[in-house]
């Protein structure tokens, strides 16, 4: 009888780990379908484009935020001046990696 149960246990733990498996390997990185190399690398973008805005005197950094996904960079927020706006588009344009990006910055009245 003790045999058994444990064979039956044995069985149950078996199943509950093939589910797992084979369902929690997508669940690796939540942004979207990308893959862990490809976050790494949003990331890595992410970061240089942050830094040369902070470098730059004419884009306030602390007022854009920078999104990364595949490559392709969204800026959002506010900037004083259409030469802002611009100046943080060039920025992250020149940054090694980057495929597009996306302006969405407003510029403020």
């Amino acid at each position: 009888m003790l045999a058994r149960t444990t064979t039956l246990a044995a069985v149950i733990a078996a199943a509950f780990a093939s589910t797992a498996l084979l369902t929690l390997p997508g669940c690796a990185v939540k942004r979207g379908q990308e893959t862990v190399g490809a976050y790494v690398d949003d990331a890595a973008i992410t970061t240089a484009v942050k830094a040369r805005f902070i470098d730059n005197k004419d884009v306030d950094a602390t007022s854009i935020k920078v999104e990364t996904l595949n490559g392709t960079v969204m800026l959002s927020g506010f900037a004083k001046n259409e030469k802002e706006k611009t100046t943080a588009e060039d920025i992250t344009r020149k940054v090694s990696g980057v495929k597009a990006v996306k302006n969405e910055i407003a510029v403020r009245p």
